[in-house]
């Protein structure tokens, strides 16, 4: 895995309000459309370590995930905007930011309109990998998936490795803890073997991989965010992520079970209208 491309931001297009860390659409130097997430938005630079993270590792085990960039807006950046909120967010964000590659077009993925493009393997691989980070952010209400070239985009990763947000209460056993949230995943229902999916990404997920990931979030976010109360250099929290995803890994893992067990629950239960499921 190389480096992640590095970009400067000159101008802001316009905000994603549908997200609550107010992402927005902003061109680079290059041209380029970018959706950027903010290190001065709600959760900080925790939240683009996330995104970083995962979206590396989705890439790790060919999931489909947009390209990712390292964002630098410099200080005269949205001088210009007119909403006073966006000027905060910009002014508390300068430096070091992450882009996803804005997918023009891209419209929301709908089980019942497009479930078809999404195969139950897949659909397997998918559930599995947001197991594993714990994200909670994968719902009939927010799938976090774009539909582009007739081909599904897994997006917005921010509040996986919610764990991260208190180490100190972090153990052993909260580590390899079962995910529970997993039952509400949006793809849960028509994910194929979970099992073969298990067999297969905790061996693509190798400590070579996860250090190559690691190695490519920034010094300035890891400093931005320190791991525990203490400020820890990017060497010693990359050490404490590194932890955490490699005893997550270990077998049994529990989250496997958790969404297998799930899964055969969903599958019992009749249909839900369409309206239970927003």
């Amino acid at each position: 895995m190389t480096g992640l491309p590095i970009f400067t931001a000159t101008r802001y297009v316009q905000p994603l309000r549908e997200g609550g860390s107010l992402p927005a659409v902003v061109e680079m130097s290059s041209g380029d459309l970018f959706v950027v997430k903010f290190r001065g938005a709600g959760q900080g630079a925790k939240a683009l370590i996330a995104e970083l993270i995962a979206g590396l590792l989705a890439r790790v085990v060919d999931l489909p995930t947009p390209e990712l960039a390292i964002v630098d807006v410099p200080p005269p950046f949205g001088r210009s905007e007119p909403d006073p909120e966006i000027q905060d967010l910009l002014r508390a964000s300068h430096g070091t930011n992450v882009g996803i590659r804005y997918l023009d077009g891209a419209f929301n993925f709908d089980p019942g309109a497009a479930g078809d493009l999404v195969s139950a393997e897949l659909a397997a691989r998918i559930v599995w990998f947001d197991a594993f980070l714990t994200n909670p952010d994968r719902t009939h209400r927010n799938p976090n998936i774009l539909l582009w070239e007739r081909k599904p985009w897994l997006i917005d990763h921010g509040a996986a490795l919610y764990a991260h947000h208190d180490w100190s209460s972090v153990d052993e056993t909260r580590t390899r803890s079962p995910f529970s949230l997993i039952k509400q995943h949006v793809l849960l229902a028509q994910s194929g073997d979970l099992e073969a999916a298990d067999s297969t990404m905790s061996k693509e997920l190798s400590p070579e991989a996860i250090d190559e990931v690691l190695a490519a979030v920034p010094d300035a976010l890891l400093v931005a965010s320190p791991v525990d109360a203490g400020a820890l250099s990017p060497g010693a929290a990359r050490e404490r992520y590194r932890s955490y995803l490699l005893t997550r890994l270990e077998a049994p893992r529990d989250f496997v079970g958790a969404a297998i067990s799930a899964r055969e629950q969903l599958l019992r239960e009749p249909p839900r209208p369409l309206s239970a499921r927003r």
